[in-house]
């Protein structure tokens, strides 16, 4: 079975183009594979899903394996000397890492850390862009993106704009190809929400999840199933698997207005993914990488998925 080092290394041999970004994800791999082992065998005095008391740069609260996971990946990325900066969804502003480098790579270090003491999966999602672009670029710029899951398996989905390709972490401390031809389900009957915010809802998203949960009787004419982890990577591997549509819209509540999820760390990198898998990504309007960033830390709206299902959403847009 073919690994990602091997991957890795083939892939830069033929394509120099390339290698920079090779170099970041073989090292943002192995900070994956320690992040991995922290979070399986955790030291009981850490506790690591304690709220540290500190807020990061978009205002959430951390937790110590949030700052934990975000240092990891650091270290990894300052051996590098391709990679020029490191974006990060916990550090108020860009870290310079090399002035000759020719990537720079955004990471949200600890998706879904507020489901760490609950057992859920959580995980690291990336982004790599060309370091001539400078920090704020559109995510049709990436290189390459992908996100680890840190759950039963620790596995990873990447793409460098081709095809996305799965591995999972063996014991040996590598990641191994999983032979999975990665595609997302052009149609679904499953929906993924947090109803609990349903009186936030703008007119469209509240038309859409009621058309669906109306089920076969309904205008839809077809029963739907709703999924919602609550963690981006966990509700995304799903999608992958078996297709979907995730909806994270913007809403009515104070500090919810323009999204929630981060564009540069989150929402472009799961773009780059869902696009080269045959879905569409959007902002509600419009595809989520062609959006560029105001801000190192925008929020933006996201809704990805199945592409005939979000072009379904899309219609109830005003």
């Amino acid at each position: 079975m073919s690994n990602l080092s091997s991957m890795l290394q083939s892939l830069a041999s033929k394509n120099p183009a390339k290698a920079a970004a090779c170099d970041a994800v073989a090292a943002l791999a192995a900070a994956a594979a320690s992040i991995a082992a922290v979070i399986r065998q955790p030291d009981a005095d850490a506790a690591l899903g304690a709220i540290r008391g500190s807020a990061n740069a978009d205002g959430d609260d951390q937790k110590a394996l949030d700052v934990l996971a975000d240092e990891m990946i650091e270290r990894a990325l300052a051996v590098v000397p391709a990679v020029a900066a490191y974006l990060s969804e916990e550090q108020d502003a860009a870290v310079p890492l090399h002035d000759d480098g020719q990537v720079i790579v955004a990471s949200d270090p600890l998706d879904g850390s507020s489901n760490i003491d609950t057992n859920v999966s959580v995980g690291t999602i990336f982004s790599i862009l060309p370091a001539s672009g400078g920090i704020l670029q559109p995510g049709r710029n990436q290189l390459a993106a992908g996100f680890f899951v840190y759950g039963p398996q620790t596995t990873l989905l990447v793409s460098f704009g081709g095809p996305v390709m799965a591995f999972q972490l063996g014991d040996d401390g590598h990641f191994h190809d999983m032979g999975w031809s990665v595609s997302i389900t052009t149609d679904t009957r499953e929906f993924s929400i947090n109803a609990s915010n349903m009186r936030h809802w703008r007119p469209d998203v509240a038309a859409y999840i009621a058309d669906c949960l109306a089920g076969e009787t309904g205008p839809r004419k077809m029963n739907f199933n709703m999924r919602w982890v609550g963690s981006l990577v966990a509700d995304g591997w799903r999608i992958f698997r078996r297709g979907g549509i995730f909806l994270y819209p913007a809403d009515a509540r104070r500090g919810y207005e323009a999204g929630r999820l981060r564009l540069v760390y989150e929402a472009n990198p799961v773009a780059f993914l869902v696009e080269a898998a045959g879905g569409k990504a959007i902002n509600g309007d419009v595809p989520i990488l062609d959006v560029v960033p105001e801000t190192l830390h925008a929020r933006v709206p996201l809704v990805f998925g199945s592409a005939n299902e979000v072009d379904e959403f899309a219609r109830y847009r005003p």
